[in-house]
């Protein structure tokens, strides 16, 4: 008899073994990609001089939160560029990829309702001679500072695939009411393109978390960074996405934004999101 009960717990122990080796093998598979950080890679940026422009980030003109300026939320590429066979010029590019016909972008805006006289936004197809504006709208000024999206609307010509368009975001603030209201603005590029064909389907199978790391592994920004924003805005309680968030701002150096409130547009009017 105790013969036979030490060979039913050997079985039952090696039995137990056995279902930990095989269901060991689903987590190793699924985990390392669930688990790990969004992280953006960036592709390589355009070539020569093609997509220069500045995101901001400097010090604001004295009634910014935290002394800061307007910045855009977007990566930026600092090249040493040969000019002639010896001189070298340092370049900032200041782009983004995105798959969507009308793009979304983020700015953060650290100024007071009260400072600021007006924001524009722009959008130009440089790709000839003369500079065709395809989209200019005057922004709500947001009621209080933090992170603003401008969408392009839906009546606007779509993003061409391949094709390089150049924005501006401009905001006149007056810090000072006995001066008359001085100009910022940032710039940079924003290009279509296509998924690559072994991932156009990967993004309606995947959860929206899992979109936004598959955007930023293959260097869409735009949508990986809207994406996120809108989980977000959706679940502001949400620890995952604060912290995803961060890490995705981080990996393009935007950390220091992080913990600044999203702000979303309803009925004309800004809605804060913290």
């Amino acid at each position: 008899m105790k013969n036979y009960c030490t060979k039913i717990q050997l079985i039952a122990a090696f039995g137990m073994a056995c279902l930990g080796i095989i269901g060991s093998y689903p987590m190793i598979w699924i985990t390392p990609s669930a688990a790990a950080p969004v992280t953006f890679s960036p592709p390589p940026p355009p070539p020569d001089r093609g997509a220069t422009g500045d995101r901001g980030g400097a010090a604001s003109r004295g009634c910014g939160v935290s002394n800061q300026s307007v910045i855009a939320l977007v990566p930026v590429y600092k090249q040493t560029l040969k000019q002639g066979q010896t001189e070298a010029v340092s370049v900032t590019k200041v782009w983004g990829l995105t798959t969507e016909k009308h793009a979304t972008f983020w700015f953060f805006v650290p100024y007071k309702k009260s400072t600021i006289n007006s924001i524009e936004f722009v959008l130009k197809d440089e790709s000839t001679k003369l500079s065709q504006t395809l989209y200019r709208t005057t922004v709500t000024i947001p009621e209080e500072p933090g992170i603003i999206s401008i969408r392009l609307n839906a009546t606007t010509p779509p993003l061409e695939v391949d094709k390089m368009y150049h924005w501006f975001f401009k905001i006149k603030i007056n810090c000072n009411p006995q001066q008359p209201p001085e100009q910022e603005y940032v710039e940079g590029w924003v290009q279509r393109v296509n998924l690559n064909p072994k991932l156009v389907d990967s993004p309606k199978q995947a959860t929206p978390l899992q979109r936004v790391k598959l955007y930023a592994d293959n260097g869409i920004w735009y949508d990986a960074l809207t994406t996120l924003a809108e989980l977000r805005l959706a679940k502001p309680e949400d620890p995952t996405l604060a912290v995803e968030w961060m890490n995705l701002l981080k990996s393009v150096d935007l950390e220091n934004l992080a913990k600044q409130p999203l702000l979303t547009i309803q009925n004309s009017k800004f809605k804060i999101q913290n």
